[in-house]
């Protein structure tokens, strides 16, 4: 099985408001970027879409690690989701869990690798974490215009 490090982030200016998401993606010397943004968003959604975006350029199974600096998007998918499925999609506050298309998604595109997650610190000087965010970043200032 291949091994594959997937670096996200997101962005928005305003929340909600414009927002972008950025991916890196290596595999032994070979790296690809991906990055897209939406008009209207929030930023835990720009961090969950850049985790999608990343594991669906995957074309086969693959031993991932998600580095990200979301304790949103590791935690969700980590601690919450096992509480969330088993109480039919209500977080403990009784509510509706927010973003859950994309918790849905995020599930599927999960499933088809065996999935790692690994906390980065943000704006600390990691280097890849650093190049996700300026994508992300820039992707937002254009969904903005």
């Amino acid at each position: 099985m291949k091994q594959v490090d997937i670096f996200t982030d997101g962005a928005c200016k305003g929340n909600p408001g414009p927002g972008g998401w950025g991916v890196l993606l290596r595999m032994g010397p070979h790296e690809k970027e991906l990055s897209g943004g939406e008009p209207e968003t929030t930023n835990n959604r720009m961090e969950m879409t850049a985790v999608i975006k990343g594991l669906n350029a995957l074309i086969e199974p693959c031993e991932v690690v998600i580095h990200s600096d979301s304790k949103y998007v590791i935690d969700g998918m980590t601690k919450w989701i096992h509480g969330w499925r088993k109480k039919g999609w209500v977080n403990a506050s009784k509510q509706p869990v927010r973003n859950a298309d994309l918790w849905h998604e995020l599930i599927e595109a999960v499933a088809r690798h065996k999935v790692h997650w690994q906390w980065v610190r943000g704006h600390s000087g990691h280097v890849e974490n650093e190049r996700v965010d300026r994508l992300a970043s820039d992707a937002a200032q254009s969904a903005g215009q």
